[in-house]
């Protein structure tokens, strides 16, 4: 029952070894964000009531964690492409992590996107629809406070799910397919990377979505491995998970399994150390070459070849 209040408190940041979030979230200006590209016209989905939030980590050892978003309600993609002379046609949808309650748009975004676009691939930053949170960044910390004391006690914790995050991964699927002679990329070659909640929205649009919006294929990065009932459709998966993650390890490779038995090719890379929420790879773990070994596993299935 602790593992959902773990999960909000691990995505928003580090967590002590008691369990417990040791950090102060700061508020920052929200940026121009003018290279985003808006997923819906006006009115095709409900407006949200709560203002959009950028913030800051303190872990409270002197060092600053890269940027979250809450309370996004008006979904975009922002594009990061790659030199023309590099460029294979390749795009990448890519969808950061955060308990659909934040997104950490830096770590498991931009950060993933300049790695892709330097290797020659088009990526685009998905910042997807999510949970409401409070406005006020004191109560959101006696929030999680509140939960903690209640899984303490037993209380069974939310359910963490987002289903418009889904419906937003299909719909920059469909506009990156769409806009794909304008960004230079393949309509056939386009494919997505989620990490923790971003795997579970890749997933979600794998399970709703028509065979015809799919991502041609998938990075499946440290998401929840549990069994599910594999679509005909579903795409080529390419999934990591370090062993010491406190949330997902120990669990089973249900998922994995299930794709193997589909006939669905799927590669697994289960890391000794690494934790959660890792990103590009935690320093002094194998879990570094994640990036390197998604690149020779693309390559692998020949589809950085124009």
């Amino acid at each position: 029952m602790r593992s959902a209040i773990f999960f909000i408190a691990a995505l928003f940041t580090t967590v002590s070894a008691w369990g417990q979030p040791s950090f102060k979230l700061t508020r920052i200006d929200t940026p121009p964000q003018t290279d985003a590209i808006a997923l819906y016209e006006k009115g095709e989905i409900p407006e949200g009531n709560v203002v959009e939030r950028w913030n800051i980590l303190d872990r409270g050892d002197g060092k600053i964690e890269s940027r979250r978003v809450r309370n996004v309600t008006w979904p975009t993609i922002t594009p990061v492409l790659p030199a023309q002379d590099k460029a294979n046609g390749l795009a990448v949808l890519v969808a950061p992590g955060g308990a659909f309650k934040v997104l950490a748009i830096d770590k498991e975004g931009y950060d993933i996107a300049n790695y892709l676009a330097e290797h020659g691939i088009a990526a685009f930053v998905l910042k997807y629809r999510i949970n409401e949170t409070p406005d006020d960044e004191g109560e959101i910390m006696r929030t999680m406070a509140a939960n903690r004391s209640a899984a303490n006690k037993g209380e069974k914790p939310p359910e963490i799910q987002e289903p418009r995050a889904g419906a937003d991964a299909l719909q920059a699927l469909r506009l990156i397919r769409e806009r794909a002679a304008e960004w230079g990329v393949d309509p056939e070659r386009v494919g997505f990377i989620g990490f923790s909640a971003g795997a579970m929205t890749g997933l979600q649009a794998v399970m709703t979505g028509e065979p015809d919006d799919q991502p041609d294929f998938m990075g499946y990065i440290y998401g929840p491995l549990d069994t599910v009932v594999v679509p005909k459709h579903a795409p080529p998966m390419f999934s990591a998970l370090a062993m010491d993650d406190p949330l997902f390890a120990g669990r089973g490779f249900g998922l994995i399994e299930a794709w193997h038995q589909a006939g669905i090719p799927v590669e697994l890379h289960a890391y000794e150390m690494g934790g959660h929420g890792f990103g590009t790879g935690r320093s002094g773990t194998t879990s570094v070459g994640i990036m390197d070994q998604f690149i020779l596993w693309l390559e692998s299935r020949k589809l950085l070849s124009n």
